[in-house]
């Protein structure tokens, strides 16, 4: 069974920083990909940024773009998401999700997971 554990979320003011973990189980993590979304009251969903761990391959949202890095440590089926200069509009319940790899660009676009974990809330104070 497919499992995702999402941490790191807090309360930071504006240009702060934060770390968003996602623990996984159940699979065999060298060949999925990992992928992070947020989703604002009353927003769609969005894919924030999406790694594979069988290639490295990465995505990131235009919005996200030299602010957030993500990372993977295949040895503690982990993936992260360092969040720096944090903006209000960041503020959101962020989901990370898994799936088989595939293309990494479109999976994160189409959100194309087909397993997701319990959100963490990112809350980004002006």
């Amino acid at each position: 069974e497919v499992q995702l554990q999402a941490s790191g979320g807090g309360l930071v003011q504006a240009g702060g920083s934060l770390r968003l973990s996602c623990a996984a189980s159940g699979f065999t993590f060298d060949d999925y990909a990992i992928g992070w979304f947020r989703q604002a009251p009353g927003k769609e969903r969005e894919g924030v940024s999406c790694i594979s761990s069988e290639d490295g391959s990465t995505y990131y949202a235009d919005s996200v773009k030299g602010r957030f890095t993500i990372s993977s440590d295949n040895a503690k089926n982990t993936v992260y998401l360092q969040m720096d200069n944090l903006k209000p509009e960041d503020t959101a319940v962020y989901y990370c999700a898994a799936n088989l790899a595939l293309e990494i660009a479109t999976m994160c676009k189409l959100g194309l997971f087909g397993s997701w974990g319990q959100g963490t809330q990112v809350t980004v104070s002006s």
